[in-house]
């Protein structure tokens, strides 16, 4: 049921489109690593560890208990737990490029950032051209 699980949490991490992402192994388990660093596991088949600013997680607990939440383990480190069952992919997503960009490299990140910068004036581009007025991208 875990590599389930992680089918899921992979497919979602390659749909990112977020460079460097590669699958591993972390306390025997299914893992994500940017450039070989940590960003989430698999704890079970319905829990994805995911790493995150201490800061920020007790706002996310807060904000979404259903899908995010900690055990007394977890208490004081940079990684709070995801119930995938009550998780959308796109949730999923958010905190993985969260996530990423702890973990990346700066160097990557910063060359994501611009490629991404430079698809979206692309894209803009392309709308203006079809007849959009660049005003009306923006409502």
């Amino acid at each position: 049921m875990a590599d389930a699980a992680f089918a899921r949490v992979l497919a979602v991490a390659a749909a990112t489109g977020l460079p460097g992402i590669e699958a591993g192994r972390s306390y025997g388990t299914p893992s994500l690593n940017v450039r070989g660093k940590f960003m989430a596991r698999i704890k079970d088949a319905d829990t994805l560890v995911v790493r995150c600013p201490v800061e920020e997680k007790q706002f996310l607990m807060e904000a979404d208990p259903a899908v995010f939440f900690e055990t007394d383990h977890y208490k004081g480190y940079p990684a709070f737990l995801v119930r995938l069952s009550a998780a959308d992919d796109e949730t999923i997503a958010g905190r993985l490029e969260r996530a990423w960009r702890m973990q990346a490299p700066k160097k990557l990140v910063v060359e994501w950032e611009k490629g991404q910068e430079e698809r979206s004036t692309t894209k803009d581009t392309k709308n203006t051209k079809k007849g959009t007025k660049k005003s009306e991208l923006n409502r």
